[in-house]
């Protein structure tokens, strides 16, 4: 009778392993690079008020953390009823644009809200819901509330916070995902993100 023997890996074998690896990470990277690609090329475009807080993150530099007068959803404007149990949930909020330029909410809902002529639906990123009882605002983010910007250029824009003169322009796409199309100071954009 005969014992098989196991063949020690060769080098072939490890640079096969190393071009597979680097070619799904590749594969991620292209993925999460069209994704963002494609809500800003088209998405619908809207503006928003901010009110932003500056900090500074040591591994990245400079960034505007921004708060969205759309972040605090009133109650009142949820239809179909807030869920009873608490619990992980999504919002999706409708969005119209203002007689001032902005866009704000005229509904919102813990269900996906069918598309509508003249508005936008804006999908929130999974917050902590304490059912009924989360009072007469709902708090939420959509995932564009940091906006980094070249290392020493913060200080201006927080005075320029401290004016209420910062707005962000964003693309949001069918699915309700946003991403920053361009932060806007004093009416006129500031920083541009690239279509790729």
């Amino acid at each position: 009778m005969r014992l098989a023997v196991a063949r020690p890996l060769t080098g072939r074998f490890y640079i096969v392993a190393a071009l597979l690896v680097a070619g799904l990470q590749t594969l991620i990277l292209g993925y999460i690079i069209q994704s963002r690609a494609s809500i800003l090329a088209s998405g619908t475009e809207i503006l928003l008020k901010t009110a932003p807080v500056d900090p500074r993150d040591f591994l990245r530099g400079d960034y505007v953390v921004l708060n969205y007068d759309i972040s605090s959803i009133p109650v009142s404007t949820v239809t179909g009823g807030i869920p009873a149990e608490a619990g992980e949930q999504t919002l999706w909020v409708r969005l119209k644009r203002q007689p001032d330029g902005f866009w704000g909410i005229v509904e919102s809902s813990f269900r996906e809200l069918p598309a509508a002529s003249d508005t936008v639906v804006l999908r929130s990123l999974p917050f902590y819901s304490y059912g009924p009882n989360d009072g007469e605002t709902i708090r939420v983010e959509y995932g564009i509330e940091r906006y980094y910007v070249p290392e020493g250029e913060g200080k201006p824009l927080e005075e320029a916070r401290n004016e209420g003169v910062v707005s962000i322009a964003a693309s949001v796409s069918s699915s309700g995902a946003a991403q920053i199309r361009s932060l806007v100071v004093n009416g006129k954009p500031a920083y541009e993100e690239p279509l790729y």
